[in-house]
Protein backbone atom coordinates (compact mmCIF):
# COMPACT_ATOMS: atom_id res chain seq x y z
CA UNK A 1 0.00 0.00 0.00
CA UNK A 2 0.88 3.79 -0.55
CA UNK A 3 3.15 2.13 -3.96
CA UNK A 4 4.02 5.54 -5.79
CA UNK A 5 2.32 5.40 -9.62
CA UNK A 6 2.88 7.43 -12.48
CA UNK A 7 -0.08 9.47 -12.15
CA UNK A 8 -2.51 9.99 -15.68
CA UNK A 9 -2.25 13.66 -17.21
CA UNK A 10 -3.81 15.36 -20.58
CA UNK A 11 -0.56 14.20 -22.55
CA UNK A 12 -0.74 10.64 -21.09
CA UNK A 13 -1.34 8.76 -24.88
CA UNK A 14 -3.71 6.04 -23.01
CA UNK A 15 -6.13 8.74 -22.35
CA UNK A 16 -5.86 10.94 -25.29
CA UNK A 17 -8.27 12.42 -27.77
CA UNK A 18 -7.73 9.45 -30.00
CA UNK A 19 -8.48 7.18 -27.26
CA UNK A 20 -11.79 4.87 -27.80
CA UNK A 21 -14.42 6.75 -26.83
CA UNK A 22 -17.68 5.25 -27.87
CA UNK A 23 -19.02 4.19 -24.51
CA UNK A 24 -17.96 7.68 -22.87
CA UNK A 25 -20.87 9.58 -23.50
CA UNK A 26 -20.13 11.90 -20.36
CA UNK A 27 -18.42 15.98 -20.65
CA UNK A 28 -17.01 17.40 -17.30
CA UNK A 29 -16.08 21.14 -19.02
CA UNK A 30 -14.32 23.02 -16.89
CA UNK A 31 -13.31 26.70 -17.80
CA UNK A 32 -9.82 27.56 -17.26
CA UNK A 33 -9.18 30.20 -14.55
CA UNK A 34 -12.44 31.41 -15.61
CA UNK A 35 -12.71 34.95 -13.79
CA UNK A 36 -8.90 35.79 -14.38
CA UNK A 37 -9.15 35.07 -18.51
CA UNK A 38 -12.48 37.09 -18.64
CA UNK A 39 -10.68 40.35 -17.15
CA UNK A 40 -7.96 39.36 -19.61
CA UNK A 41 -10.17 39.05 -22.76
CA UNK A 42 -11.68 42.59 -22.06
CA UNK A 43 -7.90 43.91 -20.95
CA UNK A 44 -5.59 42.42 -23.61
CA UNK A 45 -2.62 44.15 -22.29
CA UNK A 46 -2.55 41.84 -19.55
CA UNK A 47 -2.08 38.97 -21.69
CA UNK A 48 0.76 36.96 -20.28
CA UNK A 49 1.03 38.72 -17.30
CA UNK A 50 0.01 37.16 -13.26
CA UNK A 51 -3.62 38.48 -13.36
CA UNK A 52 -5.64 37.50 -9.49
CA UNK A 53 -9.16 38.47 -9.08
CA UNK A 54 -10.48 38.61 -5.57
CA UNK A 55 -11.01 41.20 -2.69
CA UNK A 56 -8.16 43.76 -2.84
CA UNK A 57 -8.56 44.49 0.96
CA UNK A 58 -6.58 43.26 3.77
CA UNK A 59 -9.32 40.77 4.35
CA UNK A 60 -9.27 39.91 0.70
CA UNK A 61 -9.53 36.18 -0.56
CA UNK A 62 -8.22 35.27 -3.83
CA UNK A 63 -11.52 34.05 -6.60
CA UNK A 64 -9.42 33.37 -9.51
CA UNK A 65 -5.75 33.43 -10.69
CA UNK A 66 -4.00 33.47 -14.25
CA UNK A 67 -1.73 30.40 -14.73
CA UNK A 68 0.76 33.15 -15.19
CA UNK A 69 0.41 33.87 -11.44
CA UNK A 70 -0.19 29.89 -10.43
CA UNK A 71 3.55 29.53 -10.80
CA UNK A 72 4.40 31.86 -7.79
CA UNK A 73 2.16 29.37 -5.86
CA UNK A 74 -1.36 31.71 -5.87
CA UNK A 75 -4.20 29.45 -5.12
CA UNK A 76 -7.95 30.12 -5.52
CA UNK A 77 -9.47 30.84 -1.73
CA UNK A 78 -5.43 31.68 -0.80
CA UNK A 79 -5.97 34.96 1.64
CA UNK A 80 -4.83 38.16 -1.16
CA UNK A 81 -2.22 39.20 1.38
CA UNK A 82 -0.04 35.65 1.01
CA UNK A 83 -1.05 35.93 -2.79
CA UNK A 84 0.35 39.53 -2.69
CA UNK A 85 3.93 38.17 -0.67
CA UNK A 86 4.08 35.56 -3.24
CA UNK A 87 3.56 37.32 -6.40
CA UNK A 88 3.72 41.22 -5.36
CA UNK A 89 4.42 42.48 -9.12
CA UNK A 90 0.88 40.63 -9.88
CA UNK A 91 -2.12 42.66 -11.62
CA UNK A 92 -5.03 42.64 -8.61
CA UNK A 93 -8.64 43.43 -9.75
CA UNK A 94 -11.72 43.20 -7.73
CA UNK A 95 -14.33 40.70 -9.39
CA UNK A 96 -16.73 42.39 -11.97
CA UNK A 97 -19.53 39.24 -11.55
CA UNK A 98 -22.06 41.11 -13.66
CA UNK A 99 -19.24 40.27 -16.48
CA UNK A 100 -18.42 36.86 -15.60
CA UNK A 101 -22.45 35.99 -15.39
CA UNK A 102 -22.87 37.21 -19.05
CA UNK A 103 -19.66 35.05 -20.37
CA UNK A 104 -20.85 32.21 -18.57
CA UNK A 105 -24.39 32.21 -19.86
CA UNK A 106 -22.56 32.68 -23.62
CA UNK A 107 -20.24 29.53 -22.46
CA UNK A 108 -23.79 27.45 -21.29
CA UNK A 109 -25.46 28.12 -24.37
CA UNK A 110 -22.67 26.70 -26.93
CA UNK A 111 -23.16 23.80 -24.47
CA UNK A 112 -26.57 23.70 -25.21
CA UNK A 113 -26.44 24.01 -28.42
CA UNK A 114 -25.12 20.53 -28.64
CA UNK A 115 -27.54 19.28 -25.91
CA UNK A 116 -30.23 19.79 -23.92
CA UNK A 117 -28.68 17.94 -21.50
CA UNK A 118 -26.88 20.29 -19.63
CA UNK A 119 -26.30 20.01 -15.76
CA UNK A 120 -23.95 23.47 -14.44
CA UNK A 121 -22.14 23.64 -11.40
CA UNK A 122 -21.16 27.11 -11.12
CA UNK A 123 -20.39 29.78 -13.73
CA UNK A 124 -17.60 27.79 -14.87
CA UNK A 125 -18.18 23.89 -15.17
CA UNK A 126 -20.84 21.82 -16.17
CA UNK A 127 -21.93 17.97 -16.82
CA UNK A 128 -23.21 17.01 -20.67
CA UNK A 129 -24.87 13.68 -21.90
CA UNK A 130 -24.11 13.97 -25.37
CA UNK A 131 -24.86 10.40 -26.07
CA UNK A 132 -28.09 11.81 -27.82
CA UNK A 133 -25.83 14.46 -30.00
CA UNK A 134 -23.61 11.75 -31.38
CA UNK A 135 -25.64 11.30 -34.54
CA UNK A 136 -25.44 15.33 -35.67
CA UNK A 137 -22.38 15.81 -34.27
CA UNK A 138 -20.05 12.90 -34.24
CA UNK A 139 -17.72 11.12 -31.46
CA UNK A 140 -17.94 12.37 -27.53
CA UNK A 141 -14.47 13.31 -28.53
CA UNK A 142 -15.55 15.03 -31.23
CA UNK A 143 -18.07 16.96 -29.71
CA UNK A 144 -15.47 17.94 -26.74
CA UNK A 145 -13.19 19.64 -29.58
CA UNK A 146 -16.22 21.04 -31.65
CA UNK A 147 -17.04 23.47 -28.00
CA UNK A 148 -13.47 24.02 -27.28
CA UNK A 149 -13.23 25.51 -30.42
CA UNK A 150 -16.27 27.60 -30.03
CA UNK A 151 -15.73 28.81 -26.99
CA UNK A 152 -12.38 29.90 -28.27
CA UNK A 153 -13.43 31.61 -31.74
CA UNK A 154 -16.53 32.69 -30.00
CA UNK A 155 -15.84 34.08 -26.24
CA UNK A 156 -11.66 34.28 -26.28
CA UNK A 157 -11.11 31.98 -23.98
CA UNK A 158 -10.35 28.43 -22.86
CA UNK A 159 -11.78 25.24 -21.49
CA UNK A 160 -10.44 21.92 -20.27
CA UNK A 161 -12.64 18.57 -21.00
CA UNK A 162 -12.76 15.62 -19.66
CA UNK A 163 -14.47 12.70 -21.29
CA UNK A 164 -15.63 9.72 -19.55
CA UNK A 165 -18.77 7.02 -18.91
CA UNK A 166 -19.60 8.39 -15.74
CA UNK A 167 -19.74 12.00 -14.21
CA UNK A 168 -17.28 11.37 -11.16
CA UNK A 169 -14.64 10.46 -13.94
CA UNK A 170 -15.10 12.73 -16.32
CA UNK A 171 -14.25 15.98 -13.78
CA UNK A 172 -11.47 13.91 -12.88
CA UNK A 173 -10.64 13.88 -16.48
CA UNK A 174 -11.07 17.57 -16.70
CA UNK A 175 -8.96 18.15 -14.17
CA UNK A 176 -6.20 16.30 -15.70
CA UNK A 177 -6.62 17.80 -18.81
CA UNK A 178 -5.72 21.38 -17.85
CA UNK A 179 -4.92 24.19 -18.87
CA UNK A 180 -6.64 23.76 -22.21
CA UNK A 181 -7.03 19.93 -22.87
CA UNK A 182 -9.06 17.12 -23.44
CA UNK A 183 -8.38 13.92 -21.83
CA UNK A 184 -10.58 10.45 -22.55
CA UNK A 185 -11.31 7.76 -20.25
CA UNK A 186 -12.81 4.87 -21.90
CA UNK A 187 -14.47 1.93 -19.90
CA UNK A 188 -11.73 -0.50 -19.81
CA UNK A 189 -8.96 2.13 -18.62
CA UNK A 190 -11.35 3.27 -15.78
CA UNK A 191 -9.16 1.78 -12.61
CA UNK A 192 -6.35 2.16 -14.44
CA UNK A 193 -6.92 5.93 -14.68
CA UNK A 194 -8.17 6.27 -11.12
CA UNK A 195 -6.10 3.59 -8.86
CA UNK A 196 -2.83 6.14 -9.48
CA UNK A 197 -4.50 8.88 -8.05
CA UNK A 198 -4.04 10.59 -4.12
CA UNK A 199 -7.03 9.18 -2.32
CA UNK A 200 -8.09 13.22 -1.54
CA UNK A 201 -9.01 13.01 -5.52
CA UNK A 202 -12.02 11.39 -4.26
CA UNK A 203 -15.16 12.86 -3.88
CA UNK A 204 -16.09 13.31 0.15
CA UNK A 205 -12.56 12.72 1.09
CA UNK A 206 -11.47 16.10 2.56
CA UNK A 207 -7.90 17.32 3.96
CA UNK A 208 -9.09 15.68 7.89
CA UNK A 209 -10.30 12.49 5.95
CA UNK A 210 -7.50 11.91 3.71
CA UNK A 211 -5.19 12.06 6.63
CA UNK A 212 -7.46 9.19 8.48
CA UNK A 213 -7.06 6.96 5.65
CA UNK A 214 -3.16 8.02 4.96
CA UNK A 215 -2.65 6.62 8.50
CA UNK A 216 -3.79 3.49 7.76
CA UNK A 217 -1.42 3.18 4.75
CA UNK A 218 -4.28 4.19 2.61
CA UNK A 219 -2.62 6.85 0.14
CA UNK A 220 -3.96 6.61 -3.21
CA UNK A 221 -7.20 5.34 -4.52
CA UNK A 222 -5.98 2.16 -5.32
CA UNK A 223 -5.06 1.36 -2.16
CA UNK A 224 -8.40 2.15 -0.84
CA UNK A 225 -10.21 -0.15 -3.54
CA UNK A 226 -8.09 -2.83 -2.10
CA UNK A 227 -9.31 -2.31 1.51
CA UNK A 228 -11.54 -4.33 3.25
CA UNK A 229 -14.84 -2.90 3.32
CA UNK A 230 -14.91 -2.99 7.18
CA UNK A 231 -11.76 -1.45 8.02
CA UNK A 232 -12.86 1.75 5.83
CA UNK A 233 -16.35 1.85 7.89
CA UNK A 234 -13.57 2.23 11.14
CA UNK A 235 -12.10 5.10 9.57
CA UNK A 236 -15.18 6.77 7.94
CA UNK A 237 -18.25 5.49 9.22
CA UNK A 238 -20.91 2.98 7.38
CA UNK A 239 -22.11 5.62 4.86
CA UNK A 240 -18.78 7.11 3.64
CA UNK A 241 -17.03 3.53 3.24
CA UNK A 242 -19.67 2.03 0.94
CA UNK A 243 -19.87 5.64 -0.93
CA UNK A 244 -15.81 5.98 -1.50
CA UNK A 245 -15.48 1.97 -2.44
CA UNK A 246 -17.58 2.44 -4.96
CA UNK A 247 -15.83 5.51 -6.38
CA UNK A 248 -12.78 3.84 -5.56
CA UNK A 249 -14.32 0.75 -8.32
CA UNK A 250 -14.99 3.36 -10.41
CA UNK A 251 -18.55 3.16 -10.28
CA UNK A 252 -21.01 6.55 -10.21
CA UNK A 253 -24.32 5.93 -11.73
CA UNK A 254 -25.69 9.55 -10.81
CA UNK A 255 -27.16 11.06 -14.89
CA UNK A 256 -26.38 14.34 -15.77
CA UNK A 257 -29.90 16.05 -14.88
CA UNK A 258 -30.50 19.64 -16.74
CA UNK A 259 -32.16 22.35 -14.02
CA UNK A 260 -32.53 24.57 -16.99
CA UNK A 261 -35.29 25.59 -18.25
CA UNK A 262 -35.03 27.81 -22.03
CA UNK A 263 -36.06 31.81 -21.17
CA UNK A 264 -34.71 32.74 -24.72
CA UNK A 265 -33.61 30.67 -27.55
CA UNK A 266 -30.74 32.47 -29.87
CA UNK A 267 -28.07 32.43 -32.14
CA UNK A 268 -24.71 33.61 -33.09
CA UNK A 269 -22.16 33.41 -35.69
CA UNK A 270 -18.25 34.24 -35.32
CA UNK A 271 -16.39 35.40 -38.93
CA UNK A 272 -13.48 33.94 -39.82
CA UNK A 273 -12.38 37.24 -40.82
CA UNK A 274 -13.83 40.69 -38.96
CA UNK A 275 -15.68 42.23 -41.34
CA UNK A 276 -16.96 45.60 -42.30
CA UNK A 277 -19.48 44.91 -45.29
CA UNK A 278 -22.89 45.43 -44.46
CA UNK A 279 -24.34 43.41 -46.96
CA UNK A 280 -22.14 39.92 -45.42
CA UNK A 281 -23.46 41.51 -41.89
CA UNK A 282 -27.25 41.66 -43.73
CA UNK A 283 -26.93 37.95 -44.90
CA UNK A 284 -25.10 36.78 -41.46
CA UNK A 285 -28.36 37.83 -39.65
CA UNK A 286 -30.65 36.78 -42.50
CA UNK A 287 -29.28 33.27 -41.55
CA UNK A 288 -29.85 33.21 -38.05
CA UNK A 289 -32.81 34.72 -38.06
CA UNK A 290 -34.13 31.67 -40.04
CA UNK A 291 -32.00 29.39 -37.29
CA UNK A 292 -33.93 30.93 -34.70
CA UNK A 293 -37.00 30.27 -36.15
CA UNK A 294 -36.52 26.80 -36.91
CA UNK A 295 -35.41 26.73 -32.80
CA UNK A 296 -39.12 28.39 -32.14
CA UNK A 297 -41.47 26.56 -34.20
CA UNK A 298 -39.60 23.32 -33.32
CA UNK A 299 -40.12 23.90 -29.45
CA UNK A 300 -43.92 24.73 -30.02
CA UNK A 301 -42.73 28.80 -28.75
CA UNK A 302 -43.14 32.13 -29.47
CA UNK A 303 -41.14 35.64 -27.80
CA UNK A 304 -42.09 38.97 -27.28
CA UNK A 305 -38.47 40.28 -27.12
CA UNK A 306 -36.31 40.24 -30.16
CA UNK A 307 -32.25 41.15 -29.54
CA UNK A 308 -29.46 41.99 -31.56
CA UNK A 309 -25.65 41.43 -29.97
CA UNK A 310 -22.83 42.83 -31.69
CA UNK A 311 -19.64 42.38 -31.19
CA UNK A 312 -16.72 44.66 -32.14
CA UNK A 313 -13.26 43.44 -33.27
CA UNK A 314 -11.83 44.69 -30.02
CA UNK A 315 -14.27 42.33 -28.17
CA UNK A 316 -16.53 45.34 -26.67
CA UNK A 317 -20.69 43.70 -27.07
CA UNK A 318 -23.53 45.68 -27.63
CA UNK A 319 -26.74 44.63 -27.15
CA UNK A 320 -30.16 45.79 -28.61
CA UNK A 321 -33.33 44.73 -28.04
CA UNK A 322 -37.04 45.58 -29.10
CA UNK A 323 -40.52 44.08 -27.88
CA UNK A 324 -42.54 43.32 -30.20
CA UNK A 325 -46.89 44.26 -30.14
CA UNK A 326 -47.07 40.35 -29.91
CA UNK A 327 -44.83 37.57 -30.17
CA UNK A 328 -42.92 36.09 -32.98
CA UNK A 329 -41.80 32.39 -34.43
CA UNK A 330 -41.01 34.04 -37.56
CA UNK A 331 -37.99 34.36 -39.34
CA UNK A 332 -38.78 37.23 -41.47
CA UNK A 333 -40.62 39.42 -38.42
CA UNK A 334 -37.16 38.95 -36.34
CA UNK A 335 -34.78 39.87 -39.28
CA UNK A 336 -36.89 43.03 -40.35
CA UNK A 337 -36.37 43.37 -36.45
CA UNK A 338 -32.58 42.67 -35.99
CA UNK A 339 -31.60 44.33 -39.14
CA UNK A 340 -33.65 47.89 -38.21
CA UNK A 341 -31.81 47.82 -34.98
CA UNK A 342 -28.21 47.03 -36.87
CA UNK A 343 -29.00 50.12 -38.69
CA UNK A 344 -30.38 52.54 -36.28
CA UNK A 345 -26.57 51.38 -33.98
CA UNK A 346 -24.50 51.86 -37.20
CA UNK A 347 -21.29 50.93 -35.06
CA UNK A 348 -19.06 52.38 -37.76
CA UNK A 349 -16.32 49.29 -36.73
CA UNK A 350 -15.32 46.25 -38.03
CA UNK A 351 -17.39 43.05 -36.49
CA UNK A 352 -16.42 40.03 -35.06
CA UNK A 353 -19.68 38.54 -33.95
CA UNK A 354 -23.67 38.74 -34.71
CA UNK A 355 -26.12 37.34 -32.76
CA UNK A 356 -29.95 36.95 -33.16
CA UNK A 357 -32.18 36.00 -30.09
CA UNK A 358 -35.98 35.91 -28.69
CA UNK A 359 -36.94 36.04 -25.18
CA UNK A 360 -40.05 36.60 -23.39
CA UNK A 361 -40.61 33.00 -24.77
CA UNK A 362 -44.83 31.75 -24.28
CA UNK A 363 -46.05 28.35 -25.98
CA UNK A 364 -46.99 29.13 -29.48
CA UNK A 365 -50.60 27.05 -29.09
CA UNK A 366 -53.13 30.36 -28.47
CA UNK A 367 -50.54 33.19 -28.33
CA UNK A 368 -51.83 36.08 -30.71
CA UNK A 369 -51.25 36.58 -33.94
CA UNK A 370 -49.64 39.97 -35.75
CA UNK A 371 -52.85 40.71 -38.50
CA UNK A 372 -51.50 43.05 -41.15
CA UNK A 373 -54.66 44.71 -43.77
CA UNK A 374 -54.15 43.11 -46.65
CA UNK A 375 -52.25 40.37 -46.06
CA UNK A 376 -53.30 36.98 -47.80
CA UNK A 377 -54.45 33.90 -45.20
CA UNK A 378 -52.17 32.68 -45.11
CA UNK A 379 -48.72 34.05 -44.83
CA UNK A 380 -44.91 34.01 -43.72
CA UNK A 381 -45.67 31.37 -40.55
CA UNK A 382 -47.09 29.33 -42.68
CA UNK A 383 -44.13 28.95 -45.67
CA UNK A 384 -41.07 28.58 -43.01
CA UNK A 385 -43.79 25.83 -41.49
CA UNK A 386 -43.76 24.51 -45.03
CA UNK A 387 -40.02 24.74 -45.12
CA UNK A 388 -39.07 23.20 -41.99
CA UNK A 389 -41.53 20.49 -43.21
CA UNK A 390 -38.95 20.52 -46.51
CA UNK A 391 -36.06 20.80 -44.87
CA UNK A 392 -37.13 17.98 -42.35
CA UNK A 393 -37.76 15.77 -45.49
CA UNK A 394 -34.81 16.76 -47.57
CA UNK A 395 -32.49 18.31 -45.56
CA UNK A 396 -32.02 21.92 -44.65
CA UNK A 397 -29.16 22.58 -47.13
CA UNK A 398 -32.11 22.83 -49.63
CA UNK A 399 -33.76 25.55 -48.26
CA UNK A 400 -31.44 28.51 -48.21
CA UNK A 401 -32.52 31.49 -46.11
CA UNK A 402 -33.08 33.59 -49.20
CA UNK A 403 -35.91 31.71 -49.59
CA UNK A 404 -37.35 32.86 -46.27
CA UNK A 405 -37.55 36.45 -47.88
CA UNK A 406 -38.34 35.17 -51.39
CA UNK A 407 -35.57 35.60 -54.22
CA UNK A 408 -37.10 38.84 -55.71
CA UNK A 409 -37.65 40.57 -51.74
CA UNK A 410 -33.95 39.49 -50.70
CA UNK A 411 -32.27 40.67 -54.01
CA UNK A 412 -34.05 43.82 -53.62
CA UNK A 413 -33.27 44.43 -50.21
CA UNK A 414 -29.47 43.14 -50.57
CA UNK A 415 -29.18 45.48 -53.57
CA UNK A 416 -31.11 48.97 -52.90
CA UNK A 417 -31.54 51.20 -55.77
CA UNK A 418 -29.07 53.83 -55.66
CA UNK A 419 -30.71 57.38 -54.81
Amino acid sequence: MGRSQSLPRGDDPRFGPDADDSASPILHIDMDAFFAAVEVRRRPELRGRPVIVGGVGPRGVVSSASYEARRYGVRSAMPTSQARARCPHAVYLPPDFTAYTAASRAVMQIFRDVTPLVEPLSLDEAFLDVAGARRLFGSPATIARLIRRRVADEQGLTCSVGVAPSKFVAKLGSTRAKPDGLLVVPPGQVLEFLHPLPVNALWGVGERAAETLRRLGLATVGDLAAAPLGLLRQAVGAASAAHLHELAAGRDPRRVTPEHVDKSIGAEVTFDADVADPLEIRRALLALSAKVGVRLRGSGQVGRTVTLKVRLADFRTVNRSRTLGVPTDTAREMFDTVWALYTALDPGERIRLVGVRVEGLASAQGAPRQLTLGAPERGWREAEAAADAAAARFGRSVIGPASLMGDRDAHRKENPPHP
